[in-house]
């Protein structure tokens, strides 16, 4: 789950970009550009992660500019975006204007790059120590540069410098937030979250993020409100009307997922993204022809979904359709054969068709894959007793019994005794016929029923 940003850059340069491209394709358009115009459409370019362009663009410039200074920075700007880091440190090293504030910052960037930490970390502290004013913002520009290299320790202490001085910078605050998040403190994120809703309460970028943490959490109540909030305040936003679905189906609201899910479809163009979810909540519902349509309609769009693939299965084991599970479950199989569960479902199945054979091979399959599985153990205990393999039988059905540690397995000592007086262990037999009575009254009963029909 991704954060929300909180504001959308509003790029000034679009028009100038237009005339410029229009130049390109129509001579009779006008082709000269001041430098800041033309500064402006490098990094127009650069933003797009456009380089190629951006340094065309650049050659342009230079032929109107030769000898622009400011053109000359930009050079160095695309040498950082493409890698060519020590060419770009050399015309920085080489700028005239050395305090120049923008110079400066590419120095720290290409230094860091370059690993000379130390030299960079100098750098940092002399341009926050040469400003007389709107220190957060500086220490917002430098810590953008070690987030872009992912460096969220050090952006958090340059934020956190920031927020001493101006504690009502928001965008400042996102990106404190942000940081974090990825360094795991997250108390501290949710308080920078509240921060910022206190700032403003009609921030639905902080609501939002506020309730992704939440919902990583498995705070699901509180993430629902934190995305109502969101929701309340944007209400065409898609992405909070997502969340909710996934919250709400968390919560076991399966009626108002599928409201939210459905608004969601109505939004964008492209519903695709929610077939595999409404078929979840129609399962969970146990509608499941309504969810088999729809986990369908997911497969067509991604025929390797090994989650679609069994979520279908499911379905048909649910309509008793045992026989059409199981192409979807070999499917799922191929797909991820380290997946324990899709082994159980294709023994469910098998059981159900008489496989004995093919469903003991595929829970031996699956309890190699995660032998803790109690309930598994003892479905194979119990395929060899019926093949009357009692001591193959007597050590699966112990370990189903260890395994069983909050004792859901029903009669599981009563089969051990039959297991045993089939081995011919006469004392452990009765042993566990004893506890197997003082749970259930009838089980001496239950033990000569099954001792005659092996």
């Amino acid at each position: 789950m991704g954060r929300k940003l909180h504001y959308s850059t509003e790029d000034d340069s679009n028009e100038i970009v237009k005339r410029y491209e229009a130049f390109l394709s129509d001579n009779s358009v006008s082709g000269y550009f001041d430098v800041e115009e033309m500064e402006s459409i490098v990094d127009f370019y650069l933003r797009k992660g456009r380089t190629r362009d951006s340094s065309k663009a650049l050659d342009f410039g230079f032929r109107l500019h030769p000898n622009s200074s400011a053109l000359m920075i930009k050079r160095a700007k695309i040498y950082l975006a493409t890698g060519d880091i020590n060419k770009a440190y050399n015309i920085l090293e080489s700028h005239s204007e050395q305090s120049d504030y923008d110079v400066i910052l590419l120095k720290i960037d290409a230094l860091i790059r370059l690993q000379r930490d130390n030299e960079a970390f100098v750098l940092c502290d002399d341009l926050i120590n040469s400003s007389n004013s709107d220190i957060d913002d500086v220490c917002l520009d430098i810590a953008y540069i070690f987030l872009f290299q992912s460096d969220f320790i050090s952006a958090k202490k340059y934020l956190l410098k920031g927020e001493e001085y101006n504690p009502l910078n928001d965008e400042l605050l996102f990106e404190l937030a942000f940081s974090f998040e990825r360094t795991e403190e997250v108390e501290k994120a949710i308080a920078t979250y509240n921060k910022l809703i206190k700032l403003d309460p009609f921030t639905s970028e902080a609501w939002f993020n506020l309730g992704q943490i939440y919902y990583s959490q498995n705070n699901y109540q509180l993430a629902l409100e934190a995305f109502e909030y969101a929701s309340a305040i944007r209400p065409e936003d898609s992405l909070t009307c997502l969340q909710k679905g996934h919250t709400h189906y968390q919560l076991q609201q399966y009626n108002e997922a599928l409201s939210e899910y459905f608004a969601f479809n109505e939004m964008i163009s492209d519903s695709k993204h929610t077939l595999y979810f409404i078929g979840e909540c129609y399962e969970q519902m146990e509608n499941y022809p309504e969810a088999l349509k729809y986990y369908l309609d997911a497969l067509k769009d991604n025929p390797d979904s090994f989650d679609t693939l069994t979520g279908i299965a499911i379905c048909l084991m649910e309509l008793d359709l045992y026989a059409e599970s199981l192409p979807f479950l070999n499917r799922a199989a191929e797909l991820q054969e380290e997946e324990p569960e899709v082994w159980i479902y294709i023994g469910e199945v098998l059981t159900e068709l008489d496989d004995i054979d093919g469903a003991l091979d595929s829970y031996l399959k699956a309890i190699k894959l995660n032998y803790n599985q109690p309930d598994i153990l003892m479905a194979i205990a119990n395929i060899y007793m019926d093949k009357k393999q009692f001591l193959d039988a007597v050590v699966y059905y112990k370990n189903a019994l260890k395994y069983d540690i909050h004792k859901e397995l029903e009669n599981i000592h009563l089969l051990l005794s039959v297991a045993y007086h089939f081995t011919g262990d006469i004392e452990l037999s009765y042993k566990h016929l004893q506890i197997a009575a003082e749970n259930n009254l009838d089980a001496y009963k239950l033990f000569e029923e099954l001792c005659s029909t092996l």
